[in-house]
């Protein structure tokens, strides 16, 4: 019976990678397929082990709680944030400045950094810290995020290869070579580390970005709108829009808001706006793309109208809250609002909602909102609740344009938002607590000062992520109990009795750095370690570079999105798929282990 448990943990596990990689179903449904059948498997047919351990449902079941899963929910939430704060947008232009106006250059000062940090800090932290910035940075220089975040994720595992603290699974495998009386420094395994790290760097920042995918991130298009506004801010005594002076017959003090007219004291103004100041209850018709408007909204620059023609008070005065949203809606052909003014429309009223701005295609307006009478194809920058905008679908009068929501971003409480995330990198780079309990926290902490709403927060959950990482814990959880792992560690030393020493250790390599793809890296250094100790002492070699095997293979887990934690953290903002990682980790993994199985008998004297 343990035979046939083994047998068919191996098909299952086979048949899972392949339909992964063979993207022809969902990668959500292949999940639940697997578990299913993983589920029905030991629970139809009880499987107990030689040591009496029992391997039950709830064990199975444990990968849904799995703290690594946790912590990679959490830090989404937590990112969300940021991105919901504008919190990230200073740091990452400035960082673009480096660039000059080479395109992928300052991506890749990024990812040269991000190597070298993870150095010294664990590799998690740093992808958190980054992914914010390389998302600014995506959109800002036009790149297909899907070009950047796999090499972000590979960079920073090959730049913890390089020191003793630079990822979990170096420090596992120290403590454990520890047990057996073997002491790793600190640099012990930088020389060569340092060498794959280059080598493989090489790979990473050459050849991925011109290999991976062009695949936009959810929304893209919407924040990369460049079409035209115009709307109406009327300035009130202390609106931070007065006493702006003009430059050149201009306002640079605007921003991304063009002034097109100006209204003072129902006078209108055209530019060019010579030697004027902006004061109290003049009334600006302005021009913008949807994103200019809503950073001046979230700024309090900007306060949508009532339908008397007047600034909301509680908009005016402060900027709105995490739940308020922008989109945008279509007037549609015989529409009952064609020929209305936005002032008579009645939008507000009926469905909530406040218009912001009108897009015309044929022409762009030069006069005030109250004048502007609406047409068929006309498209109106709304703002209001997300339940409010939502009553708009179905509506044939005024058609919403779905998936163009997006909610305004709360630059008040970036400082927060960047404080709330410095801590969570703190805690966890100086093992003051557990990552997991700084991620949670730090998520808990952005949904209670209002740096995101929950809707947001749901928005950051991604349902792919949570099927695959729970289904892949319990594959590898049945591959372990059942003795699959050690049947293959076992099987590989029997192949190789009486092969040299470099054989045995690039062979070693490669088993290893295979299974660290599909068991966690942390339960392949764990079972190896162990083993090549003990062939090391029965060769009558030096332990070093075994014990280097091990890191440096355990680390490789570039092939799968469950290989490593920092994978699993870019699938979304990179909208990868398995097979991407497949197609872009392979090779890295072959590399890695070609340039270790050459120059490790050199370096170490084999």
């Amino acid at each position: 019976m343990p035979d046939f448990h083994l047998i068919a943990t191996f098909v299952i596990i086979a048949a899972t990678i392949l339909a992964y990689a063979s993207e022809r179903w969902a990668m959500d449904t292949v999940s639940l397929v697997a578990f299913a059948v993983v589920l029905g498997l030991f629970g139809l047919f009880p499987y107990t082990g030689l040591d009496g351990d029992r391997l039950d449902p709830e064990r199975l079941l444990s990968g849904f709680s799995n703290p690594a899963l946790v912590t990679v929910i959490a830090l989404l939430i937590v990112g969300q944030g940021l991105f919901a704060t504008d919190a990230m947008e200073r740091p990452a232009r400035m960082l673009g400045k480096m660039g000059g106006a080479a395109t992928f250059r300052p991506a890749l000062y990024i990812l040269a950094g991000a190597a070298l940090i993870s150095a010294f800090l664990n590799n998690t932290p740093v992808v958190v810290i980054f992914i914010p910035i390389l998302v600014v940075i995506a959109a800002q220089r036009s790149i297909s995020p899907s070009r950047v975040f796999i090499p972000l994720s590979y960079m920073t595992i090959l730049g913890g290869m390089t020191t003793l603290i630079g990822s979990s699974t170096n420090l596992l495998v120290a403590g454990v070579a520890r047990d057996y009386g073997i002491d790793v420094g600190f640099f012990d395994i930088t020389g060569m580390g340092v060498i794959l790290a280059l080598v493989g760097g090489v790979y990473v920042l050459g050849v991925l970005p011109r290999v991976l995918p062009e695949r936009e991130a959810e929304l893209s298009s919407v924040a990369r709108s460049g079409a035209q506004f115009i709307g109406e801010i009327t300035l009130h005594r202390d609106h931070p829009y007065v006493g702006i002076q003009a430059k050149a017959g201009m306002f640079p003090g605007l921003g991304d808001l063009t002034l097109r007219l100006l209204q003072r004291r129902d006078v209108p103004v055209l530019p060019p706006f010579e030697d004027m100041t902006l004061s109290a209850g003049d009334t600006l018709v302005v021009s913008g793309t949807r994103r200019a408007f809503s950073r001046a909204l979230s700024r309090g620059r900007a306060a949508p109208k009532t339908d008397d023609g007047g600034a909301e008070d509680s908009v005016s005065e402060l900027p709105p809250g995490p739940d308020y949203h922008l989109a945008e809606a279509v007037i549609a052909p015989g529409s009952r609002y064609a020929g209305r003014t936005i002032q008579l429309s009645g939008l507000r009223p009926q469905f909530g909602i406040s218009v912001l701005g009108v897009q015309r295609k044929s022409r762009m307006a030069r006069s005030a909102m109250s004048d502007i009478r609406l047409e068929p194809g006309d498209t109106l920058l709304i703002g209001g609740p997300m339940d409010a905008i939502a009553q708009l679908r179905g509506n044939h009068d005024l058609l919403l344009l779905e998936h163009s929501a997006e909610a305004v971003p709360q630059s008040r409480k970036a400082r927060i938002a960047v404080a709330i995330f410095a801590s969570i990198v703190l805690l966890s780079a100086f093992s003051i607590v557990p990552i997991v309990v700084a991620a949670v926290a730090g998520a808990v902490l952005m949904l209670l000062t209002g740096c995101l709403s929950l809707l947001q927060a749901s928005r950051a959950f991604d349902r792919q992520i949570f099927l695959l990482v729970g289904t892949s814990v319990a594959l590898a959880t049945a591959l372990e109990s059942t003795g699959g792992a050690a049947l293959i560690a076992n099987g590989t030393l029997g192949l190789m009795h009486g092969a040299p020493a470099s054989v045995i250790l690039s062979v070693l390599f490669l088993v290893m750095a295979l299974l660290t793809n599909i068991l966690s890296n942390n339960a392949t250094a764990v079972l190896f370690t162990p083993i090549a100790l003990g062939i090391a002492n029965g060769m009558g070699v030096s332990p070093q570079p075994f014990i280097a095997a091990v890191i440096f293979a355990a680390n490789a887990s570039f092939a799968t999105p469950i290989g490593y934690q920092t994978n699993l953290l870019v699938m979304g903002p990179g909208r990868y798929r398995f097979g991407d990682f497949l197609r872009a980790g392979t090779p890295l993994v072959l590399i890695i282990w070609l340039t270790f199985s050459l120059l490790a008998p050199w370096y170490y004297g084999l």
